[in-house]
């Protein structure tokens, strides 16, 4: 099911084989395999417990796999720390604003910049002297419209607020690959919209791999390009939206929409 891609390695060309992993008897994530290639933006969607963010948790190295592997760049990276994924490409809005949670909100977009930029990281000696990352970083506070709050402690945002600074980071690391993890859940309406427009603007950009979960199929019909379907851990469809929406099978599955003998 996963898609074909030319010869040829591309930065930020993402790929499972056969990821599975088991807890005890169960299995949340049944081998799955599929490729993901720049410039796509695939919304990996199915009903609550079908292993979404088990296989986000997998790619991104939150967990260890019972058996596959995971390949960036057509380099096995399965064995590799979250950590040490991030540093290869790898990047997920995910609880990023708990690294740095006594620090401000521009403090945590600066360690962020210089981290992807390999400056350092003592920041009171040598923030001053690269004024470029100082710009950078008002930037991109206000694409995600926190300029305001850049002196606010990370830890005392509002929730919709610390969403909006998880993609800040994310896009501060500038990531071959983004991973995406409902990122306007616990927003207000208001404030869907900014996340939004940013994952709109790194789609036009047409160089970056995006993965996306996100139960709002309005969402997903607008943004993806792909739709994977998983259901109780195994990919149960894999093709372009309004093909795999319109799915009976996905629709009984993950819409809990009657059969079409049972509809009329």
């Amino acid at each position: 099911m996963s898609q074909p891609q030319s010869p040829g390695s591309h930065a930020g060309t993402l790929e499972t084989r056969d990821l599975t992993i088991r807890f005890g008897g169960h299995v949340a994530v049944n081998a799955v395999s599929c490729k993901f290639a720049p410039g796509t933006l695939t919304a990996i969607v199915g009903p609550n417990g079908a292993g979404k963010t088990t296989y986000f948790n997998l790619i991104s190295g939150q967990l260890k796999p019972s058996a596959g592997q995971v390949l960036l760049n057509g380099n096995d990276i399965s064995s590799l720390s979250a950590s040490a994924r991030t540093h290869a490409g790898l990047g997920r809005a995910f609880q990023l604003t708990s690294l740095f949670p006594n620090l401000s909100v521009m403090e945590n977009v600066r360690l962020a910049l210089q981290s992807r930029r390999r400056v350092g990281l003592d920041m009171w000696n040598v923030w001053s002297h690269h004024r470029d990352l100082i710009e950078r970083a008002e930037q991109l506070l206000d694409s995600v419209a926190l300029l305001s709050k850049h002196d606010v402690q990370a830890s005392a945002l509002p929730h919709g607020d610390q969403r909006k600074l998880e993609v800040g980071l994310l896009m501060a690391l500038d990531p071959e690959v983004y991973m995406f993890d409902e990122p306007t859940a616990g927003m207000s309406v208001d404030e869907v919209p900014v996340i939004l427009d940013l994952i709109r603007a790194l789609k036009a950009r047409g160089d970056r791999t995006i993965l996306l979960v996100e139960h709002k199929m309005d969402v997903v019909r607008e943004l993806a390009d792909r739709i994977i379907v998983l259901h109780n851990g195994t990919l149960m469809a894999d093709g372009d939206p309004e093909t795999v929406i319109s799915s009976p099978v996905v629709q009984q599955a993950y819409l809990g929409l009657a059969p079409v003998e049972e509809a009329a």
